[in-house]
């Protein structure tokens, strides 16, 4: 038996046309998708992302085809799906890793990364640390560096997308017209890693999110805008293939209880009726 987690993510902190292509820095949050590997009969209910990547392992390491039916997958996930939470990700990455484990065989995050987007496109919450990744292909992947200390209240909305439907859209003319931000925002970004500074990490959330406008509009946006602003919180963000939102904030520093009061008399309440305040975390698959 062997277990792993993965973190889901709070949409992205930035997603655009960056170096050459479209990219993105998930926004890893500490809520996770456990996921525990033991010999035995496979689950009828199982997700089936998490079967198809134990089987892609077991080509990928030579080993019997066979041995799938003889392996079990239970996950236990709470991460709410086709919302931009990265939810699909979270599940195949601790499969693999908990695969792995069991099967005593080697994983590193690069051959992770790979392996995740053979099956579709994939966040970077899998990365032990922030990190600019080609979702699409897996050719890029470059560290951001160390985290600044933030917060997030994660507002929940009841509309999804699937990270298919979302790719099904015509965006490559929008990605190019809001190329100069997203290279703006992804030199924020390194910058704000760099100084540790979370003022600049939601400057830079808040830049992207506002190209993200042209391709998939969050209602009330203005409104968001304005709460960042009359309460000095950090930033906002957005899942730029979703419809989550995110208010980066420091609970020891901003007043989170009149931050939800106002969400839930403005109209604000009708497109975000739950919120969850949870730790932004570095990212990366865990054992265990």
């Amino acid at each position: 038996m062997a277990q792993a987690a993965c973190p889901a993510s709070c949409g992205e902190i930035i997603q655009g046309w960056i170096l050459g292509g479209e990219k993105l820095v998930s926004c890893p949050v500490a809520w996770y998708s456990h996921v525990e590997v033991t010999t035995g009969t496979p689950l009828a209910n199982e997700r089936p992302l998490t079967r198809a990547m134990l089987r892609q392992l077991l080509a990928h390491w030579q080993l019997p085809a066979s041995l799938s039916s003889t392996l079990r997958i239970d996950c236990h996930s709470t991460i709410p799906v086709a919302k931009g939470m990265a939810s699909s990700t979270a599940d195949i990455a601790a499969t693999a890793v908990a695969a792995a484990r069991h099967l005593n065989q080697s994983l590193d995050e690069k051959t992770l990364a790979q392996l995740c987007v053979a099956l579709e496109p994939t966040d970077s919450t899998l990365f032990s640390g922030l990190t600019l990744f080609d979702h699409n292909t897996a050719a890029t992947r470059i560290p951001c560096g160390a985290l600044p200390p933030t917060e997030i209240l994660l507002l929940e909305s009841p509309l999804t997308l699937t990270t298919a439907d979302y790719h099904r859209m015509a965006r490559q003319q929008a990605l190019l017209d809001n190329a100069e931000i997203l290279d703006s925002a992804w030199q924020m970004l390194q910058r704000a890693c760099a100084q540790k500074d979370a003022a600049l990490l939601g400057e830079a959330a808040t830049l992207s999110a506002m190209a993200s406008q042209t391709l998939l509009p969050k209602p009330a946006f203005t409104t968001l805008l304005n709460l960042v602003e009359q309460f000095g919180l950090y930033g906002l963000n957005v899942a730029h293939s979703g419809s989550v939102v995110g208010l980066f904030l420091d609970s020891a520093r901003h007043d989170v209880g009149a931050v939800c009061r106002f969400l839930a008399k403005r109209e604000l309440a009708a497109h975000w009726p739950k919120n969850y305040l949870l730790k932004m975390v570095a990212g990366g698959v865990k054992e265990g």
